[in-house]
């Protein structure tokens, strides 16, 4: 007895099958980031997750990261965590969400928020939720924060708290 089967291939082309399987899954990561032997950045999560949507490949942390910035003498400037974060590769767009906190070391600032965003293209870190940013004692709150990604210029939208500025002369 023989049997054939005949597949119209317009049929199996039209059927929209997507691949669910992530690129590569894992746990317990470490890595660390180095320029001519020193290291700069230290990335840990307890799960990483690589994969492909829509042709962007994205790495995903969904449970929680945390990334150190070093020195030349490797000790930590700077420091960003959350409960999630993912990075889009293509737009070098990274996003953290939930519980989000940066540190700076070297001025004791601290930085709270629920999602925050840094676009690598535009040099730019911002969010439109609501931030707390304490210095000490003071807390200056706001509903946006759009500033470089070095923390040193800050545009603040509703700002409330103690805030210092240099005041521009030019004519």
């Amino acid at each position: 007895m023989l049997f054939s089967c005949k597949n119209d291939m317009e049929k199996i082309r039209s059927l929209d099958v997507t691949d669910t399987v992530p690129d590569m899954t894992a746990t317990g990561i470490e890595m660390l980031y180095s320029e001519r032997g020193m290291v700069h950045i230290r990335l840990t999560g307890a799960k990483m997750v690589r994969k492909t949507i829509e042709n962007e490949p994205i790495i995903e942390f969904p449970e929680g990261f945390q990334v150190s910035f070093y020195d030349t003498s490797l000790t930590v400037t700077s420091r960003i965590s959350g409960d999630y974060g993912i990075s889009f590769e293509k737009k070098k767009l990274m996003e953290a969400r939930h519980n989000v906190v940066v540190e700076n070391m070297e001025t004791g600032e601290k930085l709270f928020t629920e999602q925050l965003f840094w676009d690598q293209n535009k040099e730019k870190i911002y969010t439109e939720k609501f931030v707390r940013i304490t210095r000490g004692e003071e807390v200056i709150t706001a509903d946006v924060l759009i500033c470089d990604q070095e923390f040193t210029t800050m545009e603040f939208r509703n700002p409330k708290g103690p805030i210092e500025f240099e005041e521009d002369r030019t004519p």
